[in-house]
């Protein structure tokens, strides 16, 4: 599929998985590559993903998503991780620009001093971790979709338990889990609220 429209439409969280089918890591890593190339502030990225593509791994996953079966028939899981210290890649990220002459240095030193005002502020790391890894998490679902891959989203799930078992570091803050792999059965289908009811005109 590449229609985007017909992706947006048919992408539906898929919880009965086909446990016998792989998905290759090259693949994987061109659906997260695309995940990647959601918005954030400032473009530093807020996200890092952990990949689940094991059989054995995705056992130890169980129980921490509440013993969710979806998590070990799945083709793989990605626990989509927040950078609360998304400050740090002010240089890697701006640095080429800079080098290409896409950025003068003092445009360089003004987004430089934003940054670290926000993050100089208790809540901003956190809000913008949220905010930002959840941009690439919903590209990471159409993106799977587009290559003809079904997702769920997973909130339910004990990320001090996560943290623990898979030795993240504490720049992360787990955002969700996404399963990814080609269904059993089709998706149920989810009706929607009227969207005319949920939209305000300001005046």
């Amino acid at each position: 599929m590449t229609n985007f429209f017909q992706v947006a439409e048919e992408r539906r969280s898929t919880k009965v998985y086909n446990p016998e089918v792989e998905i290759p890591r090259e693949e994987l890593v061109e659906i997260l590559e695309i995940a990647g190339k959601a918005p954030s502030a400032w473009n530093l990225q807020h996200w890092n993903f952990l990949v689940f593509d094991q059989k054995e791994v995705q056992e130890r996953l169980l129980p921490i998503a509440y013993n969710q079966q979806q998590v070990v028939d799945a083709s793989a899981v990605v626990a989509v991780l927040g950078d609360l210290e998304a400050d740090k890649n002010i240089d890697p990220v701006l640095d080429p620009s800079v080098e290409k002459g896409e950025m003068t240095p003092e445009l360089k030193e003004i987004l430089s001093k934003q940054i670290k005002g926000a993050y100089s502020r208790d809540q901003y790391p956190r809000d913008a971790a949220f905010s930002n890894a959840s941009l690439a998490a919903m590209q990471l679902m159409l993106a799977a979709k587009a290559k003809g891959w079904d997702t769920c989203p997973i909130g339910g799930f004990n990320p001090s338990a996560l943290i623990s078992e898979f030795n993240i570091s504490g720049r992360y803050l787990p955002i969700m889990l996404i399963t990814i792999g080609k269904p059993l059965k089709e998706a149920r289908k989810t009706d929607r609220l009227d969207i005319r009811n949920l939209i305000d005109w300001a005046e």
